[in-house]
């Protein structure tokens, strides 16, 4: 018998805009899960660099702080979970070259985000293609066994476990193989301006009205739901809604954890006005708590900095073993 955690390793990439769909989809559940868990939690500053605008203007290395900023505002505790920058920590690009050696050119160019990414953009990075091998070195160098992502992810964690499992068929056993933990907190969050396309961190740098950021202040949260996507009529029916009302509900479902049937008896026949007041009302209440701690980390600089420097040394102090077992697999090492 053993009472270790499980080890789950995610990441948020510091490009974009952080918003509401990143807060039900990621960050929340892994405040609720830090007890049952070993959370190493990154972020993911180096895949940030394919990005083609990282967003308001800022390097890569400020908006890396508001994002360790928010892991924080949002509930993640230092003391429970392991928080660092992932370019402070140089096994990843190391492990990620020795993993890129191996893995085949036909397993990366097939990858679906590869592939839709690459159609937007006029040159494409290699760092793009190459893409999923960091991603696999940054869960394979801590055994996680468990991966928090969205279903979009599934694919990169499964090209993880392969590239995982070729390595360990071919030179010996280095690595724990990790399986994917799809989400199931909440429903999914569109768009307030494309309620049939997922909420981008990218698009709402293009339309302010697309997304909620976790920290935006009152007025713009009201104003990005006055201005959201609804449907052809006038009055909400909840269990037949089309795509912008039923967008708006599981919002307030994912935030209020009300039921359907309380979804029903509070909005069912009411005017679209109701619901949009009353989701904003709510999603102000709820995130003013986040925004309030966020502030106050980001003045408070040598906190910050604690966290930061502690988890990059316990990151360091775990994955340097890890390299150290790869390159004595390798024969690095005499």
């Amino acid at each position: 018998m053993t009472d270790k955690k499980p080890r789950a390793f995610s990441g948020i990439q510091p490009s974009g805009k952080i918003h509401i769909g990143n807060y039900t989809g990621a960050l929340q559940p892994w405040v609720e899960a830090q007890s049952e868990v070993d959370g190493i939690y990154c972020v993911v500053d180096l895949h940030a660099l394919t990005a083609t605008d990282i967003g308001s203007g800022k390097s890569v290395g400020e908006r890396s702080r508001e994002v360790a900023a928010l892991y924080l505002a949002c509930g993640l505790d230092p003391g429970a979970s392991t928080i660092f920058l992932q370019s402070e920590v140089w096994t990843h690009p190391y492990l990620s070259w020795v993993l890129e050696t191996q893995v085949p050119l036909g397993w990366l160019s097939r990858m679906t985000q590869f592939k839709s990414k690459s159609k937007e953009a006029d040159s494409v990075p290699t760092g793009l293609l190459t893409y999923p091998v960091l991603q696999a070195a940054d869960i394979l160098l801590y055994d996680a066994d468990i991966v928090p992502v969205g279903e979009d992810q599934k694919q990169h964690i499964e090209i993880a476990r392969d590239i995982a499992q070729r390595f360990n068929s071919t030179y010996g056993t280095a690595f724990v193989l990790p399986q994917p933990l799809i989400g199931t907190h909440g429903s999914r969050i569109m768009g307030l301006d494309e309620p049939t396309a997922k909420m981008s961190k990218s698009r709402a740098l293009v339309n302010q009205g697309h997304s909620i950021g976790i920290v935006d202040d009152p007025e713009a949260i009201s104003r990005a739901i006055r201005r959201a996507v609804t449907d052809s009529g006038t009055r909400i029916d909840v269990q037949n809604a089309g795509a912008g009302v039923r967008n708006l509900l599981n919002i307030y479902k994912s935030f209020s954890g009300a039921s359907d049937r309380a979804l029903a008896a509070r909005f069912d026949g009411r005017g679209y006005g109701v619901l949009k007041n009353s989701l904003a009302e709510l999603l102000v209440d709820t995130l003013a708590p986040i925004r309030n701690a966020y502030q106050r980390i980001l003045a408070e600089r040598s906190y910050l900095d604690e966290v930061l420097n502690s988890g990059r040394e316990r990151a360091l102090r775990i994955s340097t073993g890890k390299v150290a077992r790869v390159m004595e697999i390798l024969g690095l090492r005499g």
